[in-house]
């Protein structure tokens, strides 16, 4: 059964993999992350735990039983209890409800673990699925996403509030 865990050192290498493994399906629903995102992978990483660290951001991998990363789910800019969400899953184990189950219990997490009260997610218009995933894991639109949130794209900004 796969576990989510918190970003750490040792991720880095499953991590890239996932990255580079799934990168031609990912750039069919979301912005590619570009080159330079993968020939400095390992500064950007760093830079990434750092902001962790500092609590400006928590990420978490998706992590199967053989160590390989499935998904990345992501809370970006925690402040004043609220957060952005984004994550991405493998190609195979999309449409399995995979992202919708995380999701969800990363929602518990940035309630109990982060102290998280609102969580925000943009989505292009033509990610359908990423919109079911909000919709079955309790988001609702809340207005318009714009290019500059979203890579380029036009789309929807969601919403969740969490219990506490």
């Amino acid at each position: 059964m796969p576990e989510l865990k918190r970003l750490d050192a040792d991720h880095a290498p499953a991590v890239l993999a996932f990255e580079l493994a799934n990168r031609t399906y990912f750039a069919l629903s979301i912005s590619d992350r570009g080159d330079d995102f993968f020939d400095q992978f390992t500064y950007r990483y760093n830079a990434s735990l750092a902001e962790q660290e500092a609590g400006i951001c928590a990420f978490y991998v998706l992590v199967a039983e053989d160590g390989s990363v499935l998904g990345r789910f992501n809370l970006y800019d925690l402040e004043d209890g609220i957060a952005r969400l984004g994550y991405r899953v493998a190609q195979q184990v999309a449409g399995r409800g995979m992202a919708t189950t995380t999701v969800q219990e990363l929602c518990r997490l940035a309630a109990a673990r982060h102290g998280l009260r609102t969580l925000r997610a943009a989505t292009s218009h033509d990610n359908v699925a990423s919109q079911k995933v909000l919709t079955k894991a309790g988001f609702v639109p809340v207005g318009p996403a714009t290019p500059a949130d979203l890579g380029g794209k036009q789309g929807t900004w969601y919403q969740r509030d969490l219990q506490p």
